[in-house]
């Protein structure tokens, strides 16, 4: 360590947004071939601190009326920072600050950077708790004022000075790996992949003549686009990625619902080359049962082109192609000893009175020839196909879904609507424009699929009606 200059650095802020929240205070302390130096400013946010924020770090609107903005000390921070290894806790929230801070000015800014939560994780993989405070408690180490800068930056020089003194070989081997830049495909740049958040979201891969080539999600957009191009090239998927890659773009949501519903509908809207399971489009269709004149249920097929399948009721199943839905009701009909005439995959003959196919080979208890009636029929299939049949929409109207980050920083509503993605919206005064351009989206199974299953697992007060 001794060899290399390290700069163990802490932010206060306004808020934990990078590009809404503001820095107030910035501590350093710097370690390197001539020594320990320390270094720390108060820093005029240029809005207003919280008053949870105040309480939590000590630092009132007060105190930072009179400090220098951050541009004021940005060209001496730069100095400090730049060519030396960056080390903070939770390291991507105190550089993702500092970089958008530097490119609000127009001054490029990138380091190494080494995560001590990160470092704790791999050296300590026992413990359960890796934050601040279970570090000092754990490595008996002196802290003189949690949530302020300097004193948090001097934490992490201790911490790192014990693991040096304790354990130096492992503690060289974790930051090798840690440190270690991925490899990217030859078109990206560096910078760009470097500004990939740690949290949850959707990212867009665009190819030549800037077009989508894959859209995916993630709880942690940075782990899951560099998967990408640190994956076994033997996958074919990734190969052309890889080799078709020249933009990263991305959006950041409060949580994995939002995450996958923009998923879905960017997907669908985009048609990304490298999507297929998503991208599909089909007949999308399923049974609908209808009473015939001799009192027997029918199953008819119909399709989401001519119907509104999230209005509808009495709706089996949902497929991709008649095939698939033929190919299943038969195996329902096998299964239960159902009448083939009777559910109208078999054509009866002229004459009438001969049997099915199956009865013949005792799959069917006799409603073709009448020796069922169609009540009892009638209860066996309504039975067998219970299981298949598509949820009505519990709800009056449109509802939204709240949805929170693991911070309580970015919250958004879900407007949903018969099983139909609507849109979301961040703040309330957003919500009357989204239903009045809403229109009547169509009806998605793998929406459908996914709001029905979450929907029975939500809590009631995440669930406003609209």
């Amino acid at each position: 360590m001794n060899e290399q200059t390290i700069v163990f650095v802490d932010l206060e802020t306004t808020g934990g947004s990078t590009t809404a929240d503001r820095i107030t205070e910035v501590g350093i302390v710097e370690m390197g071939p001539d020594g320990v130096s320390e270094w720390s400013s108060l820093v005029n946010p240029q809005m207003s601190i919280p008053p949870f924020i105040e309480r939590l770090t000590g630092i009132s609107n007060g105190m930072v009326q009179d400090a220098p903005t951050f541009a004021e000390i940005a060209p001496e921070l730069i100095q400090r920072l730049s060519g030396k290894l960056f080390v903070a806790h939770n390291a991507r929230f105190d550089y993702g600050f500092l970089k958008n801070e530097f490119k609000r000015l127009n001054l490029p800014f990138r380091a190494d950077v080494l995560c001590t939560v990160k470092l704790s994780r791999r050296l300590f993989p026992q413990e359960y708790k890796h934050n601040l405070d279970a570090i000092i408690s754990r490595h008996a180490l002196v802290a003189e004022s949690r949530h302020r800068a300097l004193a948090d930056a001097r934490v992490l020089w201790l911490f790192m000075n014990k693991l040096e003194h304790e354990q130096p070989a492992a503690l060289r081997e974790a930051m090798d790996e840690l440190i270690r830049q991925p490899a990217l495909p030859p078109y990206l740049d560096r910078d760009v992949v470097d500004d990939l958040p740690e949290g949850c979201g959707v990212y867009l891969l665009y190819g030549e003549n800037d077009l989508p080539i894959y859209i995916g999600k993630s709880t942690n957009l940075r782990k899951r686009v560099l998967q990408h191009f640190a994956a076994d090239m033997r996958n074919g998927k990734e190969m052309q990625i890889a080799q078709q890659v020249r933009r990263i773009d991305w959006i950041e949501t409060a949580g994995e619902l939002g995450a996958l519903l923009l998923e879905m509908r960017l997907i669908k809207e985009r048609q990304p080359t490298l999507n297929h399971r998503l991208r599909r489009t089909s007949e999308l269709c399923s049974w609908q049962l209808e009473e015939m004149p001799d009192g027997f249920l029918r199953p008819r097929l119909v399709y989401a082109r001519d119907l509104d399948f999230g209005r509808m009721e009495n709706l089996y199943g949902l497929f991709h192609s008649q095939r698939e839905a033929v190919n299943t009701l038969r195996k329902i009909a096998e299964f239960n000893q159902l009448c083939l005439i009777r559910l109208g995959l078999e054509t009866a003959n002229r004459s009438g009175g001969k049997p099915c196919f199956a009865y013949q080979l005792r799959r069917c208890r006799g409603a073709c020839i009448g020796r069922e009636e169609a009540g009892m029929h009638n209860i066996r299939l309504l039975t067998a196909l219970s299981k298949h049949r598509m949820a009505t929409w519990p709800y009056g109207g449109p509802i939204g879904i709240r949805e929170q980050d693991a911070l309580a920083i970015r919250s958004e509503l879900h407007v949903v609507d018969h099983w139909c993605y609507l849109g979301t919206v961040h703040a309330e005064h957003e919500l009357p424009g989204l239903l009045d351009n809403a229109g009547q989206p169509a009806f998605d199974i793998d929406t459908y699929k996914l709001l029905s299953k979450h929907l029975k697992q939500a809590a009631s007060d995440s669930i406003v009606e609209l």
